[in-house]
């Protein structure tokens, strides 16, 4: 009787433990199958945007309110955070710089940092905060207040009136604000660099000119594009799919900003290796 009992106590803790680990894994199963999920729809959410594209445009007064909103508005930000960040980087470079005498260089690695690095993914990530979060939420609002479901039924395509217009917005205007944001970046990282540290003007820009070229500034533009694509897919998608009531519409635009920057981060590590590869296949002498 004994013997069976300490089998049977000790037999409960381990049917416990591996209750609890199966229950993980299927957890996380979950998870996986809900993240795949969502990647499909928004694949096919993404061909359908492109099929109404490419077989008719928008109309004017759909595009301009939506360019003037994504792209005008956007640059006061832009510029204005584009130009601390270039100083930010002049203040933690000049230390390290001063160490070996190389401070008439410190534009080389300013320019080139927000060239290609710094200024596609500061001007997405202030699209994706901005604008990215206003999609999602109002047409989050527009689906919890039915009014897509209005367009419907007067005969019009919501993806074709509400999605195409942001969708071209978000894509022809993010290098404009990425060109902007390097500009800006740039000069403010010059200026603390000539006014506060007192390095020479003329040395500063010819260490750039030489370390920085038409190649670089294309190579963040390039990648701002798909970065506008992807702040437009993911808003409208989530603002599409928002779920009901006041506290879904702010859910959809939360997870829509914080996806965008998510497959930013992503996308700007693969095609920053494959842009990379690509010049070194062109230019091998430099790679």
């Amino acid at each position: 009787m004994s013997t069976a009992s300490t089998n049977s106590t000790v037999a409960e803790p381990r049917r416990g433990v591996g209750m609890a680990v199966h229950d993980s894994i299927a957890d996380v199963g979950a998870v996986v199958v809900h993240w795949m999920e969502t990647l499909g729809d928004m694949t096919l959410f993404m061909w359908r945007t492109l099929l109404w594209l490419f077989t008719r445009l928008p109309r004017r007064d759909t595009l301009v309110p939506a360019f003037y909103n994504i792209g005008v508005l956007s640059l006061p930000v832009v510029a204005l955070t584009g130009t601390f960040i270039g100083m930010v980087l002049a203040v933690q470079t000049y230390s390290q710089f001063k160490q070996f005498g190389f401070e008439t260089r410190m534009g080389a690695l300013i320019n080139l940092s927000m060239c290609r690095e710094l200024g596609p993914v500061l001007a997405a990530t202030m699209l994706a905060g901005r604008v990215g979060s206003a999609i999602a939420a109002e047409i989050g609002t527009m689906r919890v207040t039915e009014q897509i479901d209005a367009l419907t039924s007067m005969g019009a395509n919501p993806l074709h009136y509400l999605v195409v217009p942001r969708f071209l917005g978000c894509l022809l205007m993010i290098p404009s604000l990425t060109i902007m944001a390097i500009f800006m970046g740039v000069v403010g990282g010059w200026i603390y660099s000539v006014q506060v540290f007192g390095i020479d003007s003329y040395h500063y820009w010819n260490n750039s000119q030489q370390f920085v070229g038409n190649w670089d500034l294309f190579y963040g533009v390039f990648k701002s594009v798909f970065f506008g694509a992807t702040i437009a897919i993911v808003s409208c998608y989530r603002g599409f799919h928002c779920d009901p009531g006041a506290e879904g519409v702010g859910r959809a635009a939360t997870a829509a900003f914080v996806l965008s920057f998510v497959i930013i981060i992503v996308l700007d590590l693969f095609l920053s290796i494959w842009l990379d590869r690509v010049h070194e296949m062109l230019w091998p002498q430099m790679g």
